[in-house]
């Protein structure tokens, strides 16, 4: 074989490379292409040659096949390795190393919270706010590593997770409510298909073999009843916009950022999320307009928020007391902090008055007061609440923004929500610590 013999390396030359023997790449040191004839054809490999810092001797590493590995990863690959032999690392004892490990793994298994934390860690980059990964942690901690969380994946079965979802509820009196399938459906459901990615990562991984005992095609469909038919629809309460005034007149009774952030979210008829995580960044106080990025919108699209009177008169005193990038900071003590989602909640449970309400109801007290009292079309009142339009000639009006149609809209709601309110209230009072 021709040893060491430079050849002018590019992606396409490589191909027709025929000579047998060690090819050298001029530009990354310790690549070569080996290229051996066979029956029909040549062979071309990726190796990696270099002198082995543990056993001081010459070693070659193969790197695949020219077909599965390209020259730029070919080359990025080896620049790798010359930075472990650079360390001291032999190459090909770390690979060995690492393949003996990963076979550990699988014959002694890893429990179903290491698969969880790993497939969780996984999936991070597809999701659009870190959110998502602690909403994950939080749902399966709670409910599933209990039951499951220490036990290996192999051991795991369809009778486990039906056990699991099959768990007493009980409320804050410590009374059984009923199973976790039967009273909290949603959350239960959202569990399950939240366990049943995770063993499809161990099945990727090979750390299970069968089938997915969360799968609820399975055999796990026959030991519980059907979603659909146990589930009732719980919209969130929506407070009668006839008592609208009355609640934000209570409302200015208490003091906080949470009082303050609540009303924010009624004035502009938003979500919680989207008020408690809003910037200062997203706000034009000269044009008086609050633009929601995509990434924190439900559907996923960008959302103008036009800012009445009252609004306008909250964030500008925010502005002059701001200690932070966020409108309603966590603590005082920490910048990059925001309210917790369960801050406005708290504070509605503080008005006994209002038992059974809650913040996301707003959104439909605003609706319906645009319904029964305003002549406004439907699709300007969706397009205020940022909904999706699956009705594709509403869909198509919806692209036009609305916004001036939509400030006159918001300057009326503004108007119901403070009719009960003395105009001449000082906000400094509600910014005192709860």
């Amino acid at each position: 074989m021709e040893e060491g013999k430079k050849i002018s390396f590019t992606a396409r030359g490589l191909g027709s490379i025929i000579s047998p023997g060690y090819h050298a790449d001029p530009e990354s040191k310790g690549l070569y292409i080996q290229v051996s004839k066979g029956v029909n054809n040549f062979k071309r490999s990726w190796i990696f040659r270099y002198t082995s810092p543990t056993l001081f001797k010459r070693r070659e590493m193969g790197l695949g096949s020219l077909e599965a590995r390209s020259l730029a990863d070919a080359r990025r690959k080896t620049l790798e390795l010359r930075q472990l032999v650079m360390d001291g690392i032999d190459p090909t004892e770390d690979r060995c190393k690492a393949k003996s490990k990963r076979i550990t793994a699988i014959n002694n298994g890893i429990t179903f919270k290491e698969a969880a934390e790993r497939c969780i860690e996984g999936r991070k980059a597809e999701w659009k706010s870190s959110k998502h990964a602690d909403q994950w942690r939080n749902t399966i901690s709670t409910f599933a590593y209990p039951e499951i969380g220490e036990l290996r994946v192999d051991q795991i079965n369809t009778s486990h997770i039906a056990k699991l979802l099959e768990q007493e509820i009980k409320n804050k009196n410590g009374t059984v409510e009923g199973t976790f399938w039967n009273v909290r459906t949603e959350t239960a459901t959202r569990v399950r298909q939240r366990i049943e990615v995770i063993f499809d990562w161990c099945k990727a991984h090979e750390y299970i073999k069968g089938d997915n005992p969360a799968r609820l095609k399975g055999a796990l469909g026959h030991l519980l009843p059907k979603a659909k038919k146990i589930q009732k629809k719980s919209h969130h309460p929506a407070l009668p916009f006839q008592r609208i005034g009355e609640f934000v007149k209570d409302l200015r009774e208490h003091n906080g950022y949470s009082a303050l952030a609540l009303e924010l979210l009624i004035l502009t008829a938003t979500r919680t999320s989207e008020v408690i995580e809003a910037k200062w960044t997203e706000f034009n106080l000269e044009t008086k307009v609050w633009v929601i990025p995509a990434a924190r919108m439900k559907a996923g699209k960008e959302h103008r928020v036009p800012l009445n009177t009252r609004a306008m008169e909250i964030l500008e005193h925010l502005k002059t007391i701001s200690v932070s990038s966020y409108l309603f900071p966590g603590s005082l003590h920490k910048e990059e902090s925001h309210l917790s989602n369960m801050a406005l909640l708290s504070m509605m449970r503080k008005m006994p008055k209002y038992s059974g309400y809650v913040p996301h109801g707003f959104r439909s007290t605003f609706r319906d007061w645009a319904a029964e009292t305003t002549d406004y079309p439907n699709e300007t009142v969706e397009l205020a609440l940022a909904h999706t339009i699956k009705n594709k000639a509403e869909a198509a009006y919806r692209r036009q923004d609305q916004l001036e149609k939509r400030t006159v809209l918001m300057e009326e709601w503004g108007a119901i929500v403070n009719a009960a309110i003395n105009k001449n209230e000082n906000l400094s009072t509600m910014i005192k610590s709860s």
